[in-house]
């Protein structure tokens, strides 16, 4: 599917709350998001139809040594269609003057399509946090991208 992939503004927020409470049981709040948006240490992309609505979004930080994945999410009618494989390949675009950090990212370890999709994307299991979700104290795979692995795009 075609879409345009741009920097998220504020006035995408309601577009983000509503796929966010449509993808994630424990949602962040629109809050939470207007502070990513806010800090420059983040970058927000999203991905929008021809229309112009949003379909899909991306929220990473950056730290040290890592960039780290804090939130993405495809709308439900949107997915499978390649939307979240574009916005990681757009931001490894975009931080690949940044060749010094990679990428990590904490996933739910029954989300066996996610989990594929990340390693696809040159993402490896590097460990476990024991009971990281507050919903279901569902365990988390940490995964990590060296800034090597760039090349696989």
């Amino acid at each position: 599917m075609n879409v345009e992939l741009r920097k998220l503004q504020t006035a995408d927020l309601v577009q983000v709350e509503a796929i966010e409470r449509e993808s994630y049981s424990t949602p962040w709040s629109r809050a939470m998001f207007d502070a990513e948006l806010r800090k420059s240490s983040s970058l927000a992309l999203g991905a929008y139809t021809e229309e112009g609505a949003l379909v899909g979004y991306a929220f990473v930080s950056r730290y040290v040594d890592a960039w780290h994945v804090m939130n993405v999410a495809v709308a439900t009618v949107y997915r499978r269609r390649g939307i979240a494989r574009a916005l990681f390949e757009r931001l490894f675009e975009i931080t690949d003057i940044d060749s010094r950090r990679g990428f990590t990212l904490e996933v739910r370890v029954s989300n066996a399509e996610a989990i594929r999709l990340y390693e696809e994307l040159g993402f490896e299991r590097r460990g476990i946090r024991r009971g990281y979700y507050t919903d279901n104290r569902e365990d988390a795979l940490i995964m990590w991208r060296e800034p090597s692995s760039r090349s696989l795009r």
